[in-house]
């Protein structure tokens, strides 16, 4: 289980910003035929993340993950992508944060949302998994529901189609259009949560 309850230890610098290091995983599954699938979306924005530090991505031995490291809004940043399918991804994500000693609340995960639009950005702290096999996997290998999500809207599937199918197709041809600055935006929100802290950052996405 990784700790809790942090944000009490006075680490900043002598500006008063937070140098801490955090973890930010996306979420998907691995392989090339899941690559640009609904349910990947946590994975392409790890990948605009990794982009922004100059990173690259390596095998990370004791967690078994692809990792990038860099520095976002002056603070050390290990990106994750689990190797592993998202039913049982947690236990890499886990493992990484355990390894670079980062507790639950500076753990922040990408993942699609089913219950925004297309397009629609939040953040929060702890909560339910809302039927994501990922965040329950994520829950149970931290130990706790207190990490930070930013959940990337994908829309409810359409007529009767079932979620877990519509989750596994590919962006719609009109999606695919906005889905480079959509990423964009997704990593913003991410990065704006390392700068400026979850509340600041769900003020400027709800409000949006």
């Amino acid at each position: 289980m990784l700790p809790v309850n942090t944000l009490g230890t006075d680490t900043s610098d002598e500006d008063g910003s937070d140098t801490r290091p955090l973890v930010i995983a996306g979420l998907g599954n691995p392989g090339p035929e899941y690559e640009r699938t609904r349910h990947n979306i946590g994975f392409l924005v790890a990948d605009v993340l990794a982009e922004r530090m100059s990173a690259r991505f390596t095998v990370h031995k004791r967690s078994g993950a692809h990792i990038a490291q860099g520095r976002l809004a002056q603070r050390p940043v290990t990106v994750v992508k689990p190797r592993a399918f998202m039913n049982v991804s947690g236990r890499q994500v886990a493992a990484a944060a355990k390894f670079f000693s980062v507790p639950a609340d500076r753990l922040i995960v990408v993942h699609d949302e089913l219950d925004l639009d297309f397009g629609t950005i939040r953040a929060k702290a702890g909560g339910g998994e809302g039927g994501h096999n990922g965040l329950r996997s994520v829950t149970s290998s931290v130990g706790t529901r207190d990490y930070i999500r930013v959940r990337v809207g994908i829309g409810r599937p359409p007529g009767r189609m079932d979620p877990a199918s519509y989750v596994l197709k590919p962006f719609s041809a009109a999606e695919r259009k906005d889905l480079g600055v959509f990423c964009e935006e997704a990593a913003d929100a991410a990065e704006l949560v390392a700068e400026r802290g979850l509340g600041f950052a769900q003020n400027r996405l709800h409000g949006a």
